[in-house]
């Protein structure tokens, strides 16, 4: 795949840098020879970055459109100074390039969501026609580019657009989990959002009715909502950034053992010693929380004298995007669950 395939031309000013590190991209038209131009309809913020801009501005939707208006305006892309995430879009197919992999598969008119972060897709937003603070997304009037080497689902449709960009904002997640659970793990999933909930229903059916599955989170409206249709074994309210609160709760629920998989999809920081100690010598932690510290995670463990391995979810998994759309599809208490939140 050639340099520019990754978008090298589109970066200002930082030769050799990738769009997503760049500090600022060029978004201007027209659409280059291997880009895919996209009308947007709507932006998935991801939560961490949303919660970071809604809790900052009061949650007022005015100032949080103008916020993020304003990082656009500045970068040429959505990407939160201060969390460093972004989140994905669904728009409409208008141009595809010469050299865009897509020719042949796509035409302008066909409905997409990006499933590359928008920390490296440039866009212009000319009006935020809506925000929807209760699900993380503002809908604007706007174009964005994708580069050849960016991934893409075309939006299915036997499911609401709403709906699919719920699932598809996270769709690396449930993925990579079924890639790691097995039939008599104990699994722990941090966080009852979008990605939390997919993830346990992907754990529950990789488990195979053989093992443990646990839910935590703070709010014990969304644990209830996920016991209701059976996502957990057991549902535990816990404040993942107080870790020994969270360990003790999880060796409770365990017998004394912890387990051998934790899931961390919670959308604050200082959760990383949760997923830490809740965890068995020799398992995993598989982080998929744009708040998750590096630092704090790889100090933490070893400040605590845990044998643990480590992940970081990056949102791409072969097949994420067919798994995720496949559970939504045949997990009818899932789907009722994501459209009473998210549509």
């Amino acid at each position: 795949m050639g340099t520019d395939s990754y978008g090298l031309s589109r970066v200002v000013g930082e030769k050799g840098v990738l769009p997503q590190r760049a500090r600022k991209l060029d978004p201007s038209l027209p659409c280059r020879e291997a880009e895919l131009l996209i009308d947007v309809e709507s932006l998935n913020i991801d939560a961490a970055s949303f919660k970071q801009i809604k809790d900052d501005v009061g949650g007022d939707p005015a100032r949080i459109a103008g916020r993020i208006q304003d990082i656009v305006r500045e970068r040429g892309k959505m990407q939160n100074p201060v969390t460093g995430s972004g989140g994905m879009l669904i728009g409409r197919v208008k141009e595809l390039g010469a050299k865009h992999p897509a020719n042949g598969v796509l035409k302008p008119g066909d409905r997409i969501a990006t499933l590359v972060s928008l920390t490296l897709t440039p866009l212009v937003i000319e009006e935020v026609k809506a925000v929807h603070a209760d699900i993380d997304r503002v809908d604007i009037r706007g174009h964005a580019l994708l580069f050849a080497s960016g991934i893409y689902a075309k939006l299915p449709e036997d499911m609401p657009d709403t709906l699919s960009l719920a699932a598809l904002d996270v769709c690396g997640a449930p993925a990579l989990v079924a890639r790691y659970v097995r039939p008599g793990m104990t699994v722990a999933v941090l966080g009852a959002g979008k990605s939390g909930a997919l993830c346990l229903a992907q754990a529950r059916r990789s488990l195979e009715s053989r093992g443990k599955l646990l839910a935590l989170d703070i709010s014990q409206k969304a644990l209830d909502a996920l016991s209701a249709i059976g996502l957990c074994d057991e549902a535990l309210k816990v404040d993942a950034t107080q870790g020994v609160d969270v360990m003790e709760a999880v060796r409770k629920a365990t017998g004394g053992q912890l387990c051998d998989l934790v899931v961390n999809c919670a959308s604050v920081g200082n959760t990383e010693m949760a997923s830490l100690l809740s965890v068995k010598d020799g398992g995993t932690v598989i982080f998929f929380s744009m708040a998750t510290s590096f630092t704090t995670a790889a100090l933490g463990a070893e400040g605590v004298g845990k044998d643990v391995t480590m992940l970081v979810g990056n949102g791409y998994v072969p097949g994420h995007a067919a798994l995720t759309l496949e559970l939504l599809r045949t997990e009818p208490s899932l789907r009722q669950l994501f459209e009473a939140r998210y549509v």
